[in-house]
């Protein structure tokens, strides 16, 4: 089955260069465009993609207000590209739920190595964007990313936390995530069947409270786990 691509980006020109590449892989398929967030939400609505890869900056809604209403309606996973200087959409794409986060230069292939993992359900992020990441959502300093929360607030570290409540084996597979292991990998560490890594990310994914993969990764190295 072909991944099911659309592309939200103001630019015509990046748009054509963006479907040039992702086309030129045969199970990749572009079924839509937007120029806009509003037209890339309905557009979702509309298509239902497997994947949405997303510019931050738009007109009418940014890349952020879009991904915030497709993530929560589930209408498809939401690939960011981001420039590297712009931290805050970044982190505010991650509470968005965003499944990964490229940078504009990224290569052609990389691009369509990603679009393929994070319509199976992987996280991918940047190494450039990673780093930052965790320096950000690790500090405790006044004025850090919310770093001592998990996404719904609670404590990470407190008693009885979201962490606490799992099993030894999702522990497991929240370790292998922290780590930025793909199911594939997960499943081979563990002995275990991709479809009951899917299981297990998707359990661990609702106890934390998290829409991605990514803000489970964040949480799990916030909390000392990696």
């Amino acid at each position: 089955m072909s991944v099911r691509v659309l592309l939200a980006e103001d630019h015509a020109a990046v748009r054509a260069g963006l479907r040039l590449i992702l086309e030129s892989d045969p199970d990749v398929e572009v079924v839509g465009e937007a120029g806009d967030g509003q037209a890339a939400v309905t557009n979702a609505r509309a298509l239902r993609p497997d994947v949405v890869l997303m510019d931050i900056q738009m007109p009418r809604l940014n890349g952020v207000e879009a991904t915030t209403e497709i993530v929560a309606e589930e209408l498809a996973q939401v690939l960011v590209l981001t420039t590297f200087d712009l931290d805050e959409y970044v982190f505010a794409a991650l509470r968005a739920g965003a499944a990964g986060f490229l940078l504009k230069s990224t290569g052609a292939a990389e691009l369509i190595a990603a679009v393929h993992r994070v319509a199976t359900g992987d996280g991918v992020v940047a190494p450039e964007v990673t780093r930052r990441l965790l320096a950000a959502f690790a500090s405790s300093r006044p004025g850090a990313v919310e770093s001592t929360t998990s996404p719904n607030g609670a404590s990470a570290h407190e008693a009885g936390g979201p962490l606490a409540s799992l099993t030894d084996r999702e522990h497991d597979v929240l370790v292998l995530i922290a780590r930025g292991c793909s199911n594939q990998e997960i499943a081979a560490t563990l002995v275990i069947t991709e479809a009951t890594t899917k299981t297990h990310v998707s359990r661990v994914l609702a106890k934390l409270d998290c829409s991605s993969r990514v803000q489970a990764a964040i949480l799990a190295r916030e909390a000392g786990i990696q």
